[in-house]
């Protein structure tokens, strides 16, 4: 098995075409960020997990594809070791689901 900070470094340069895509450690493992946002995590193991909500949850549901605990986050089918290609609709539906999760939680302006 390859050292965690190995396999992020790979998965940051996978999810290149996605934008600017960041890693920072959490709790032994690291979050990926996109725009602030996490959106996916990977654990000390290097099992990588997407972000899901009720939009994309049904999606990973289908496959049989757990979640971690009780977090909000999928475990990504194994094609997605297979390069961007395959990742792409699992990643950016996972971002899609971390920048409505952020939305939900900005305050909304009040009318004046």
């Amino acid at each position: 098995m390859a050292k965690s900070s190995e396999y992020v470094t790979k998965l940051l340069r996978v999810m290149v075409p996605l934008g600017d895509v960041s890693a920072r450690n959490l709790f032994g493992g690291h979050g990926l960020f996109f725009e602030g946002s996490m959106f996916a995590l990977v654990t000390r193991k290097n099992d990588l997990y997407f972000k899901a909500d009720n939009i994309n949850r049904p999606d990973y549901e289908k496959r049989d594809l757990k979640p971690f605990g009780r977090m909000p986050y999928y475990a990504a089918p194994p094609e997605c070791a297979d390069g961007w290609r395959k990742m792409k609709p699992w990643a950016k539906g996972a971002v899609d689901a971390a920048l409505r999760a952020q939305a939900a939680k900005k305050p909304k302006k009040s009318k004046k």
